[in-house]
């Protein structure tokens, strides 16, 4: 199938693939780094009803858990941006090595309020990884053309970490109870070591990195910016909480773990496709177009998933993931777009501040969940995708883009 040839691209260049990008070992590399400490957050949630038992706890005292974790991520990934721009992302693989070391520590916890120190500590070590993970994704995706779903890879590494986080959750936790933190010990420091090993080859991966550092930094639009931001926190609200409470709700509903733990990575998943699947079409017809349809459709497909529970919960659980998750690799590509020549303060500031959407809506869903049942919990979410949709409409298309760029080329 033929393809216009865009103004500035050789004409005889192939349209690049999707596999092209799995060829692409630097950015596996990164991947494998995002899927790692990615897994840890997705611990979390198969947790919540061993702590509940164990501390007596109720839904909306155990998601302090997320808000810590969740929190302290977001709180400290717009500073760990600024360094990456600044100083470089030499401290990526210590992300890594202090993530799985906090995160082995809860397994120790004396008591509920060390436990959730730990889970702080162990998410200052995923905010530093984020975007310095991001920023060097973002270098390492060399055709403009696969921008979006380049990230959408590079992202998906992470959704499958969190999708393997519940399974593997079941195992450790179910057999050592919270002491099955400590066992994933060993796995996240080979991958850092792995990380560190690879960085140290790709003097091309550093040299692409000082010219961005260096690159100069034009006035970021205020507006789109915001919208930007907006959006991101909603989708993580979504995603975030429902991740942390399918376990719980399930569980109480009487299912085995064998039951919500296949169930909480079937959401994850399915946004993983969604991820990639929405980046191939962003990249053909548009991010803005593509984000305002998957926040249409995540409305009914709420609807559906807080009506039915049973069996009928993997199906409606995956449309959520596909819909409510897909758009996150294009937000963070649009914020680097618009904040030009700092992608790593960009990346930062998207992600951190889309988790604190997540960290706080956990502990709003579980409030809401305990006074009037987690089907209604579900129901209202719907609200806020609901007020997104108007929100999305805001963000600039390709066009837009287009002649901002080109305003910020003729100040500089």
């Amino acid at each position: 199938m033929s393809r216009v040839v865009k103004e500035g691209q050789p004409a005889m260049t192939p349209s690049p693939t999707t596999l092209d990008l799995l060829k692409n070992r630097p950015l596996l590399t990164l991947m494998l780094g995002h899927f790692t400490v990615d897994t840890y957050a997705g611990l979390l949630p198969v947790l919540y009803p061993v702590l509940v038992h164990q501390y007596s706890l109720d839904l909306k005292t155990v998601g302090l858990v997320s808000l810590a974790y969740g929190g302290a991520s977001s709180i400290v990934q717009p500073l760990f941006g600024w360094i990456a721009d600044k100083r470089g992302t030499r401290l990526i693989g210590v992300a890594l090595v202090w993530t799985a070391s906090a995160f082995a520590l809860i397994g120790v916890a004396a008591s509920f309020p060390m436990l959730v120190c730990m889970a702080a500590l162990a998410g200052i070590g995923s905010g530093m990884y984020h975007p310095f993970g991001a920023l060097n994704a973002s270098i390492v995706i060399a055709d403009p053309r696969q921008r979006n779903t380049g990230m959408s890879v590079y992202v998906t590494g992470g959704t499958l970490g969190v999708a393997l986080g519940p399974l593997l959750g079941v195992i450790l936790f179910g057999a050592f109870g919270p002491m099955g933190a400590a066992l994933t010990f060993p796995f996240g420091v080979a991958v850092a070591l792995w990380l560190l090993s690879e960085m140290r080859a790709m003097g091309s991966f550093r040299s692409a990195a000082r010219s961005v550092r260096t690159s100069s930094p034009a006035a970021v639009p205020l507006l789109p910016m915001l919208a930007v931001i907006g959006v991101m926190m909603s989708r993580q609200w979504t995603m975030s909480s429902l991740q942390a409470y399918i376990p719980t709700w399930f569980h109480s509903l009487g299912y085995a773990p064998s039951f919500y733990g296949p169930l909480a990575t079937t959401v994850v998943l399915a946004s993983a496709v969604g991820a990639i699947g929405a980046g191939s079409i962003a990249d053909r017809f548009g991010r803005r177009r593509v984000i305002i349809v998957s926040l249409i459709l995540t409305v009914p497909f709420l609807l559906l998933f807080a009506q039915f529970q049973g069996p009928l919960s993997f199906l409606t659980v995956a449309l959520v993931g596909l819909s409510a998750a897909s758009t996150g690799p294009l937000m963070i590509v649009l914020a680097q777009q618009l904040m030009v020549g700092r992608a790593g303060t960009a990346a930062g500031l998207i992600l951190g501040l889309g988790f604190i959407g997540g960290a706080v809506g956990i502990p709003i869903m579980g409030a809401l969940a305990d006074s009037y049942g987690m089907v209604t919990a579900v129901r209202l979410q719907v609200i806020v995708v609901a007020a997104t949709i108007f929100l999305a409409l805001l963000l600039p298309s390709e066009t837009r883009m287009a002649t901002l760029r080109a305003r910020a080329a003729m100040i500089d």
